[in-house]
């Protein structure tokens, strides 16, 4: 089937929009791709609706959220209409659309996870059947409802030799191992993008830093970062997942802007390497995805901390900025035949789980 998968991360950049074909199973083959950069008044505007969140003991309707629900339909409808027509392809030839919508808090802790932007919403306005709230299924079976995205790494990486790791460098980091006969362990390893972003935004109102170019030019403060690896998450094993709020740069204040975004970029990759003693085996290659992959001076520091040399998936022929909204196209499709997107090794729910909402037309 054709397959769109929709993707707003919690770094707040923008959409990540991907046509592929699937079957669900073992074939995903991508065919077109577009990013859509959110402006500076919807970041803002998300970010409000985030820490509204943030501050509420279960998801609940409140003016913040609901502006920022209709925004994060409004723009998810125009991207799904521009990824079309890039591709060429009519509406009518779409199977299925998997919205992953937008966290804006994670709490499995507390047994809920909430995601904002509605799929009957998105079904209504671009006439194809759509798979929204991917996540809460898992969480209410007992699940960490993260990460989801194991089950199309191991699709990616079929033909590769394993062990493997795959790491997702977003707003938060995840890491996916692959073991030889297939079994999947996955959990978050801790920030990734999200506080190098939030620092540099402070400090020069830049968006991310482009390069590593401001980390590469400060030096690590070794007590701000011993205080800030100094938290028994990073012992605690797998399965776990994180909020992007859950780590502030709050420790790093004082320093300089440089020697902050080194700070804050060598905690993300010995973040990095603690996760990955936490393996079943030392992975034979890591193959990054995500935004973080465009980063040398954090890609230099994770190879440092864990001895392994990062590979940017972009060389194994993976477009590393789709492949989580090819990952949800790929959950919609198994979701529709009701196949399983979460297992007890990638999210520690009791057993498989079909996620996912079904809004059809």
């Amino acid at each position: 089937m054709l397959a769109i998968g929709l993707m707003s991360g919690t770094s707040l950049d923008g959409i990540d929009a991907a046509l592929i074909e699937t079957d669900g199973r073992d074939h995903a083959r991508p065919i077109a791709f577009r990013g859509e950069a959110y402006s500076d008044a919807a970041r803002a505007q998300l970010a409000e609706a985030t820490a509204a969140a943030l501050t509420y003991d279960r998801p609940r309707a409140s003016p913040p959220l609901i502006a920022a629900a209709e925004l994060i339909d409004r723009c998810h409808v125009f991207a799904v209409r521009k990824l079309l027509a890039d591709a060429q392809v009519a509406a009518t030839d779409i199977d299925v659309i998997g919205y992953h919508g937008q966290t804006v808090a994670h709490r499995p802790d507390r047994g809920w996870t909430w995601q904002i932007g509605d799929g009957a919403v998105i079904a209504a306005a671009t006439g194809i059947t759509t798979v929204s709230d991917f996540r809460s299924a898992d969480v209410a079976a007992g699940g960490q409802g993260a990460p989801l995205l194991p089950v199309y790494h191991a699709a990616l990486a079929a033909g590769l030799e394993k062990p493997l790791a795959i790491l997702n460098l977003g707003g938060v980091a995840n890491v996916t191992w692959i073991g030889p006969d297939g079994d999947l362990v996955a959990f978050d390893t801790g920030p990734a993008n999200g506080l190098i972003d939030s620092w540099v935004e402070e400090a020069r109102g830049l968006r991310f830093d482009e390069g590593g170019a401001i980390a590469a030019a400060g030096r690590v403060d070794d007590a701000v970062l011993t205080a800030m690896l100094d938290n028994p998450w990073f012992d605690a094993l797998p399965p776990k997942s994180l909020d992007r709020g859950d780590f502030t740069i709050q420790p790093a204040r004082g320093l300089s802007v440089e020697d902050g975004a080194a700070t804050l970029t060598d905690f993300t990759a010995q973040t990095v390497a603690l996760a990955l003693r936490l393996l079943p085996a030392i992975p034979r290659r890591l193959i990054v995805v995500g935004g973080g992959r465009h980063n040398p001076t954090l890609l230099r520091a994770i190879a440092n901390h864990t001895g392994l040399t990062p590979e940017s998936s972009d060389s194994l022929g993976w477009n590393g900025d789709s492949v989580e909204a090819e990952g949800f196209a790929y959950m919609a499709a198994r979701t529709l035949q009701g196949l399983p997107i979460s297992y007890p090794g990638t999210t520690g729910t009791p057993c498989s789980v079909v996620g996912g909402a079904i809004h059809r037309m």
